[in-house]
């Protein structure tokens, strides 16, 4: 039976203290609780690295969704929460890059832009074709066997994503895609409303939001009027 797989987002310091606190339970924003509700037991958490762009782990779900509001990480409480067990933990340095696996990631295949695959990579937990979580699986297998250690900068993929608030004081995120990582880039009310291409960005970004799901605007896509928008 082919496994269930979910992208879990981490920065490098809530990883850090996802692996002091044991690593046993991850976590994510209270928003995504109706998400989180649908990952079961034995289910497999891709643990990716954001601002790095690179898999760093894969945790096994041991029981169902919990709510919590038990302090583990420093940035946000992530009270929607699911207990797991780690199949693979790498260190930073060893991580692998989401690029080296471009040409076997469907995510990569067919692209309307080069920046679009960083859509896939917005928001957590966020269920993930099973033929792409078995080439991740076993590309972090083989790193763990034979590491490959790269050049690596905490700071790189530690900055807190920076939100705006909208009305209700509900966050929404706006992400400035790069070719290979998923910085993301501040952007103000106003900023958003200098033209009526952003302004509809913007009223799309809230609506989503408003709804409960986790949004993400691509800044390299604010000049189509088709794209740059990516619910997830």
């Amino acid at each position: 039976m082919a496994s269930t797989y979910w992208l879990n987002l981490f920065s490098h310091a809530t990883w850090t203290e996802f692996l002091q606190a044991g690593g046993k339970v991850t976590g994510f924003r209270e928003s995504r609780w109706s998400t989180v509700q649908k990952v079961k037991p034995h289910d497999l958490m891709l643990c990716y690295l954001t601002g790095v762009s690179c898999w760093i782990g894969v945790l096994n779900v041991t029981g169902p969704a919990f709510r919590d509001d038990t302090p583990i990480w420093n940035d946000d409480l992530f009270p929607a929460r699911l207990p797991v067990t780690p199949l693979i933990v790498l260190e930073p340095e060893t991580a692998v890059p989401i690029t080296a696996l471009k040409h076997r990631l469907s995510i990569f295949q067919s692209l309307y832009s080069r920046h679009a695959w960083t859509g896939k990579s917005r928001g957590s937990p966020a269920k993930w074709a099973s033929s792409d979580g078995d080439v991740i699986v076993t590309a972090l297998k083989k790193a763990k066997r034979t590491p490959v250690r790269r050049p690596f900068d905490p700071a790189s993929s530690s900055r807190r994503t920076p939100t705006s608030t909208a009305a209700g004081g509900k966050a929404v995120t706006v992400h400035d895609a790069t070719d290979d990582d998923d910085r993301p880039e501040t952007r103000t009310e106003a900023a958003l409303e200098a033209t009526a291409h952003t302004e509809i960005q913007w009223l799309l970004a809230k609506l989503g939001n408003d709804m409960g799901i986790s949004v993400w605007v691509a800044r390299n896509d604010r000049n189509r009027s088709y794209a740059g928008s990516a619910f997830t």
